[in-house]
């Protein structure tokens, strides 16, 4: 049944969806036919003098009698050996008995209308959302990588409908659409897969694949549908950074050599390799954020701000705090900092209390 699963287009596209026990449908759908049934036993028996049973020469109509007709008529099967005589026994058909009897055929045939209607509603869903898909974000890969970079964009405030996975094995689409996502069913080294994703219009795109050749791939086709989205990519060994930046990435993280610096400096420095962890994750402790620069903090010095300054972006150039370049802040620098994850009353985020930002003025 289609509300037990995933909702899917046959698009390869899977929405999240609702999901229930298979026993509880079951369940529900036989306590309504029950219930369907008891209560039109119980009118035909209630009205019985209303009834005449032509089998019979007394013309009574008993329980048994009531819930034969009611099975009968319900499924349509209609003998006519027993009948509705009165006014009142036949209104009481037209208006009661039909409707119920056009509940149970929508009951016993629901599965079939059910997969017709959610097909229908998937189709329609689909399309709205290929409409509504522009400037989002792709992510390839939904291991713990793509996990990870999903919960720190959402962690800095984009919405879960923005986000595009793209991935082929059953247990990551599933894992998923539990967390809310949409997927796209497929290998991203194949283009179609790309396009279904709409990496055509993506203002980002995070390639987490777990082989290197694949990254390489998914980079050339995504950067070919899409000249201008920023790419991020993930590779295993460092040898592969220059040919994954030649294929079309923006940036390029290698996933063992930063695995390896974290080791080596928690090995000669624990506290060292504590504070970089801290810094990496989200949420609590430390975080590395890029902010805008308000206008009070024109003309300042870096080290002068109530944040942690460790760069400015100026012109689209990173600068060092220490640059010299950058010795006084001016208009439309954005800042990197290391601040508290979560704004506390010593320390207030910057930006965040309908300030004025330097680019407003």
């Amino acid at each position: 049944m289609p509300d037990e699963t995933e909702s899917a287009t046959g698009l390869g596209i899977k929405f999240p969806a609702v999901r229930h026990s298979p026993w509880w449908v079951l369940t529900r759908r036989i306590l309504v036919a029950v219930g369907i049934l008891a209560f039109t036993v119980f009118l035909v028996y209630v009205d019985r003098k209303g009834y005449v049973d032509n089998s019979d020469p007394t013309n009574e109509i008993s329980l048994v009698d009531a819930m034969y007709y009611t099975t009968v008529t319900l499924s349509t099967t209609g003998y006519g050996d027993i009948a509705p005589a009165s006014q009142g026994a036949r209104l009481v058909n037209a208006f009661v008995i039909t409707p119920l009897r056009i509940a149970f055929l929508v009951l016993l045939i629901g599965t079939t209308i059910e997969v017709l209607a959610s097909q229908g509603r998937e189709m329609f869903r689909a399309a709205r959302w290929r409409k509504r898909m522009d400037q989002h974000v792709v992510v390839v890969g939904y291991g713990t990588k793509g996990r990870s970079a999903i919960a720190t964009l959402i962690g800095n405030g984009l919405s879960r409908e923005d986000i595009v996975v793209v991935d082929p094995t059953s247990s990551a689409i599933q894992e998923a659409n539990n967390d809310g996502l949409t997927v796209v069913v497929g290998d991203a080294t194949r283009r179609d897969v790309l396009r279904r994703a709409g990496v055509a219009k993506a203002q980002q795109i995070i390639i987490t694949t777990d082989r290197d050749d694949s990254t390489v791939l998914s980079v050339l086709n995504a950067r070919q549908l899409n000249s201008s989205a920023y790419i991020v990519a993930a590779v295993r060994e460092g040898d592969n950074v220059a040919l994954v930046r030649q294929s079309g990435a923006d940036a390029v993280v290698t996933s063992s050599d930063a695995v390896g610096r974290l080791l080596g400096l928690s090995a000669v420095s624990p506290a060292l390799g504590s504070v970089i962890d801290d810094l990496l994750s989200y949420g609590d402790g430390l975080e590395v954020a890029e902010r805008e620069l308000l206008v009070p903090e024109v003309g300042k010095q870096p080290q002068q701000l109530p944040d942690q300054v460790i760069a400015v972006v100026r012109d689209q150039t990173l600068h060092r705090y220490y640059d010299p370049v950058v010795t006084q802040l001016a208009r439309g620098d954005k800042l990197i900092v290391v601040r508290p994850a979560k704004e506390l009353p010593w320390a207030p985020r910057p930006g965040t209390h309908n300030e004025d930002t330097a680019d407003d003025e």
